[in-house]
């Protein structure tokens, strides 16, 4: 690899705002703040969501086929997927 070009390879901690999860993992993500874990100081990028809180991941996703029948009611009115 040639030097200057590449961007920084290192340990990223980050954290989900919404419920303050974090985690370590390898990046090159440009970050301002910095955090102390377990004594070694490195970069945090703070982040509106992540697995451990978005709907899909938590199991707490609700389907368009169960809100009321809404899908259904949409279907019989336009004739939409229906074939006789």
């Amino acid at each position: 690899m040639k030097d200057g070009i590449h961007p920084g390879y290192r340990d990223v901690c980050f954290q989900d705002l919404s419920n303050g999860f974090q985690f370590v993992t390898r990046s090159t993500v440009q970050t301002k703040d910095m955090i102390t874990i377990e004594g070694k100081e490195m970069p945090l990028f703070k982040m509106e969501t992540s697995s451990e809180s978005h709907p899909f991941y938590t199991g707490t996703q609700k389907s368009v086929d169960n809100l009321g029948g809404r899908v259904e009611k949409f279907r019989n009115k336009f004739k939409v997927g229906i074939k006789k």
